[in-house]
């Protein structure tokens, strides 16, 4: 396959989450692949920062400090977006945090909270940037989900996994309803993947690491760059007829019995 396939030159991407890990990660890979970019994050400094490195790889980036748990803001982005760049090609919806409690005890203010996070927002920004798309007639939504989307991780993540469910079913009804019309919706759906909050929690429980190394064949933790070239490859032509997919990035988690294990 020709390397053009591959290539998001002349086209703008937004990403959420933009100031560190897999937000990060997939923002510089897609301007690497030539796309200008718009950087969105509650964190100024981290994003200004990812503006930088985008900067200096000669591609257009515009940071924009942005709480996606709330709608207005998201709506005013996608205007800076409408003014600046004048398309939306490639939507990353990539933020969004949960608060996690065991099931009889955690508070319903903390599952509405990780809801409007997860789930909320990363609608508002499908729904923002689809108008634009559905418009332009073509356009690539990658919605990061997680494995929690589809199985269960226990350890008190029930808001997080039911919020996670429901962004694997709205990126399948999205893709029903937008594809026909030239607008493809996937997910990706990583295990856990190395960032500050389960750097903190694995301090916290020495067990955990090892817990969670015991389902993953591949033997490590996910990498923020490991979303490098699947985020490439979802929002361009290369993928031209993929769509409603959710896409485990996990090292092999999902494809292992809860009994299985490696022979060495």
């Amino acid at each position: 396959m020709s390397p053009e396939y591959f290539k998001l030159t002349g086209r703008v991407a937004l990403v959420s989450g933009a100031a560190q890990g897999i937000g990060q990660a997939m923002a510089i890979a897609l301007a690497e692949a030539g796309a200008d970019l718009v950087l969105a994050d509650t964190n100024t400094t981290g994003v200004q920062k990812t503006a930088e490195q985008i900067t200096a790889l000669g591609r257009r980036s515009l940071p924009v400090t942005c709480d996606v748990a709330e709608p207005a803001q998201i709506r005013a982005m996608f205007t800076q977006v409408d003014r600046e760049f004048g398309r939306i090609d490639v939507l990353g919806n990539v933020a969004g945090e949960a608060r996690r409690g065991r099931p009889e005890a955690i508070s319903l203010d903390d599952v509405e909270w990780t809801w409007r996070n997860l789930v909320y927002g990363r609608f508002c920004c499908c729904q923002e940037a689809g108008r634009r798309m559905l418009a332009a007639g073509r356009g690539s939504i990658i919605n990061i989900g997680s494995l929690a989307s589809i199985t269960a991780l226990g350890r008190g993540h029930i808001a997080y996994s039911m919020a996670m469910g429901a962004v694997a079913q709205m990126t399948r009804e999205l893709s029903t309803e937008w594809s026909g019309r030239g607008v493809r919706v996937n997910a990706i759906l990583p295990a856990q993947v190395v960032n500050p909050g389960l750097e903190e929690r694995m301090a916290a429980d020495p067990s955990l690491r090892a817990k969670i190394l015991g389902g993953i064949p591949a033997g490590r933790l996910g990498r923020p760059e490991d979303v490098r070239g699947l985020a490439v490859f979802l929002a361009s032509d290369a993928s031209a007829w993929i769509t409603g997919a959710l896409i485990p990035m996990d090292g092999g988690n999902l494809a292992m019995n809860a009994g299985g294990s490696t022979m060495w």
